[in-house]
C-alpha cells in the first residue's frame, strides 16, 4: 500500500511544481544544446527527491533497508539541494564539483568503502586504489546522467529500468520506491513533455546508481560489472562521445549534441521513439546479464552491442 501512497505523492508534487514554476517563470529557455522547441518547466526532480527520502526512510524506520545503505543513500539530500539551486542561479562549475566530491566522500564513509575491484584474473584490493577509483566513478556518475537526461522521458525510463533489474537481481524494497519516485514524475514528462526533472533530478539519480553499484559489489565483486553492464547504455555513450570529442580535438568541457540520443533526435526520430528504441537495448542488456552466468562473456556481449549501436548510428544517423 505504500507504493501506491508514495507513487500518488510523486504525481501529485510534480502537477504542483509544474504549476508553480510556470507561475514563476522557472522554465527551460530554447538554447543550440536543446532538444525541446519551447521553454518548458523545470524542477520535477524535487517530486522525485521528496517521495525517495521519505520512502527509503520509512523502509529504514520499519528495519526493510540496510542501516549503511540508507545512510549513503541519504547523503543525496546534499546533491539534490546543490543541484536545485544550481537549476536556479547556475553556480560555479568548482563549487559544483566540489560539493560533488564531497558527497562522493561521505556516501564511501557510510558504505564502508569499496572493498575490491575483481577483473576475474586478478582482483585489485588496494583500499587506496579501490576507493579512489570508487570516488572519481561516483562523481562522473553524477555528471554523466545529468548529460543524459536531454530528452523527454529518457532519464527517467532509464531510473526505472535500472530499479526493476536491480529489485529482480537483488530484492531490496528500496528499488520499487525508486520506480515510484521516478513514475509519478515520468507521466508528466513523458513526450510531449510538461516538466523537466532538471539537475536537482538526474544528479540525485546518477548518485543512487553509483550507491547501489558500490554497495551489491562489496557484497559480491561480480556485482560492480552486472552494474555496468545494466547502466551500460548510459555510460557507454557518455564516455564513448567524450572520448571521441577529445580524440577529434574539441573542448570537452563545452556543451554539444553529440550524444547518442541527440543525434537520433536531430534526424528526425521523436523522443518517444529514442526512448522505446531505448528500453529495447535495455532489455537486452538485462537479458545477457539474467540468462548468461559467465561474467567475461557478459560484459564482452553487452560491449559489442552498445559498440554496434554506436557504428549504426555513425553510418545511419547525422
Amino acid at each position: 500500500m505504500i507504493y501506491i501512497y508514495l507513487l500518488i505523492l510523486s504525481f501529485t508534487l510534480t502537477y504542483l511544481i509544474k504549476n508553480y514554476a510556470i507561475k514563476k517563470s522557472l522554465v527551460s529557455e530554447v538554447t543550440k544544446r536543446s532538444s525541446h522547441t519551447i521553454p518548458t518547466p523545470h524542477g520535477g526532480g524535487i517530486a522525485i527527491a521528496i517521495t525517495w527520502f521519505l520512502g527509503i526512510s520509512y523502509l529504514h524506520y520499519i528495519n526493510d533497508i540496510n542501516n549503511p545503505l540508507y545512510l549513503a543513500l541519504m547523503v543525496g539530500i546534499i546533491i539534490a539541494i546543490v543541484s536545485y539551486f544550481d537549476d536556479l542561479f547556475e553556480l560555479s562549475f568548482k563549487l559544483r564539483l566540489f560539493l560533488q566530491a564531497f558527497v562522493a566522500f561521505l556516501g564511501l564513509f557510510f558504505l564502508g568503502g569499496f572493498e575490491s575491484l575483481s577483473f576475474g584474473l586478478f582482483t585489485i584490493e588496494n583500499q587506496i586504489f579501490t576507493n579512489l577509483f570508487a570516488f572519481f566513478m561516483i562523481i562522473w556518475f553524477i555528471n554523466l546522467y545529468n548529460f543524459l537526461d536531454g530528452i523527454d522521458g529518457y532519464a527517467g525510463s532509464e531510473a526505472i529500468y535500472l530499479s526493476i533489474a536491480g529489485f529482480i537481481l537483488f530484492g531490496g524494497d528500496h528499488f520499487l520506491v525508486l520506480v515510484v519516485a521516478v513514475l509519478g514524475f515520468l507521466v508528466w514528462n513523458w513526450d510531449k513533455a510538461k516538466i523537466f526533472m532538471g539537475d536537482v533530478g538526474s544528479t540525485l539519480l546518477g548518485y543512487n546508481i553509483a550507491v547501489f553499484t558500490i554497495y551489491y559489489s562489496n557484497q559480491e565483486s561480480s556485482n560492480f560489472w552486472i552494474w555496468m553492464v545494466l547502466f551500460g547504455l548510459f555510460w557507454f555513450d557518455a564516455t564513448f562521445t567524450l572520448y571521441r570529442r577529445y580524440k577529434n580535438g574539441e573542448k570537452i568541457t563545452e556543451a554539444h549534441k553529440e550524444h547518442a540520443y541527440q543525434r537520433f533526435t536531430q534526424s528526425g526520430w521523436t523522443h518517444s521513439q529514442v526512448v522505446t528504441g531505448s528500453i529495447f537495448i535495455n532489455i537486452l542488456l538485462f537479458t545477457i546479464v539474467y540468462f548468461i552466468s559467465n561474467i567475461l562473456f557478459v560484459c564482452l556481449s553487452s560491449l559489442v552491442v552498445l559498440y554496434l549501436l554506436m557504428r549504426y548510428i555513425d553510418k545511419k544517423v547525422v
